[in-house]
């Protein structure tokens, strides 16, 4: 089993164990060093979520760590296009431990915004797993944008969201 650090919408279990269904939740945790940013350009026209390096160690991205299955992870790996697996440490409670997370690779854009769906599956996976609720509301406060594929919207409806 592998320890894989989600911050973006694999935090939704369902999205999650879709791609990997051994995925198993461990708790909730946080990364030091990192800001959430949506400034991934995606295949699609719109943003995804990164942890992204900053200077400010108060800066702090929080997620969901989950055990994955081995025979899993080359599966994850293909999902995650666009991205790299680093060792990361998470701090859960009063303990770390060590995961991996993927960060975004190649160029960034600062001007890009998430569509609705990927956003509600960011705030799915926060609700599920109690995320702390000021992280929350930031990810619930994130501007969006309407994904203009309708069969796109449609397969990645997530939890009643307005798309």
């Amino acid at each position: 089993m592998q320890r894989y650090f989600a911050y973006g919408s694999n935090m939704c279990s369902a999205r999650l164990t879709a791609r990997t269904p051994s995925a198993r939740a461990i708790g909730v945790g946080h990364v030091t060093g990192r800001e959430l940013r949506f400034h991934k350009p995606s295949q699609d026209g719109s943003g995804k979520a990164d942890a992204a390096w900053v200077a400010d160690l108060r800066s702090v991205v929080w997620g969901v760590v989950y055990a994955i299955d081995d025979t899993e992870r080359r599966a994850l790996d293909r999902a995650e296009g666009g991205y790299e697996a680093v060792p990361i440490v998470a701090v859960m409670q009063h303990e770390t431990l060590e995961c991996f997370l993927y960060q975004a690779v190649g160029r960034r854009d600062a001007g890009l915004q998430p569509y609705c769906w990927y956003k509600a599956y960011l705030v799915q996976g926060a609700r599920e797993h109690g995320l702390p609720s000021d992280y929350r509301r930031m990810l619930e406060a994130t501007a969006f944008v309407r994904d203009p594929d309708a069969l796109r919207r449609q397969r990645n409806r997530v939890g009643g969201a307005d798309q």
